[in-house]
């Protein structure tokens, strides 16, 4: 058994370094392209540049206006998260903890919204968010996010809250403590990890979001980082040596986000029994 083991690293590491170069290698030729001039970018786009031009990011930043894309992404994101981790935590504890008629009704219409394409729902909900004020406004489109991310989010905490024994809560009852007391108190610090994720998914998913940003944000002093580089992109006639600045720009936050908080996300995630 141990020389099969030893059989089969070389062949785990290959397709290890193969995926590792899937990911990094368009990087690094993005990385490239933001150093080069639009010339030696046509010329030879894969190619080291003659000279790393790095105040091209400079320029990307002050001509994408990448500082205030960059804010409300960042205030779009972090109130996704925090929105879907509120309501999704409360649906969960629900469904596991409430005596709800055929529950299995609900976790399929979970399942359900969570499949379906936001496209469907479109022409609709931009009539009503034009009729209601919420158009053009970054709450209404938060609200949106937390609707589309939450039934997901809420599966995903479900698997942390069968796994905490009931009996804590009941301890905690005989006790005196009411429901809310019990939630935050005794189940939260015991699925923290599950919610952690979900709301990291939720605002990674926002940050990266286009479709529904493009269509229901038009104010330019309100466009998150993707909307403001797709409408830099399209301002120009292309200079792709900027557009890649103004890409990495935008790229960064989230890699530093997932470097530090990796570890944290990949446990949650794994030990929710959802990656199959």
């Amino acid at each position: 058994m141990a020389r099969r083991g030893t059989a089969k690293r070389p062949f785990a590491y290959l397709i290890l370094i193969i995926l590792a170069a899937y990911a990094v290698v368009p990087m690094v030729i993005f990385l490239l392209a933001s150093l080069k001039t639009p010339g030696e970018i046509s010329q030879s786009p894969l190619s080291l540049p003659g000279k790393f031009r790095w105040e091209n990011f400079a320029t990307a930043w002050s001509d994408a206006d990448m500082g205030r894309g960059l804010g409300n992404s960042a205030l779009i994101a972090v109130s996704t998260g925090a929105g879907v981790a509120v309501i999704a935590g409360c649906a969960a504890y629900a469904l596991t903890r409430l005596a709800l008629p055929k529950p299995g009704l609900f976790i399929m219409y979970l399942l359900v919204a969570s499949s379906l394409p936001i496209q469907l729902f479109l022409v609709p909900l931009l009539s009503m968010w034009t009729k209601i004020g919420l158009y053009d406004n970054r709450f209404g489109l938060i609200v949106i996010y937390w609707a589309i991310y939450s039934p997901f989010a809420t599966l995903l905490i479900r698997t942390f809250l069968l796994a905490v024994p009931k009996d804590y809560e009941a301890a905690a009852r005989l006790d005196g403590a009411g429901e809310i007391t019990v939630f935050t108190r005794i189940v939260f610090p015991l699925i923290w990890p599950g919610v952690l994720t979900a709301a990291l998914v939720a605002g990674l998913q926002a940050y990266n979001e286009f479709l529904l940003a493009v269509t229901f944000i038009q104010d330019s002093t309100k466009l998150p980082a993707s909307v403001a580089l797709y409408s830099f992109q399209q301002g120009l006639s292309p200079n792709w040596a900027l557009v890649s600045a103004a890409g990495l720009i935008m790229v960064l936050p989230v890699l530093v986000l997932f470097i530090v908080l990796n570890r944290r996300f990949v446990e949650g995630y794994t030990s929710s029994g959802m990656t199959g």
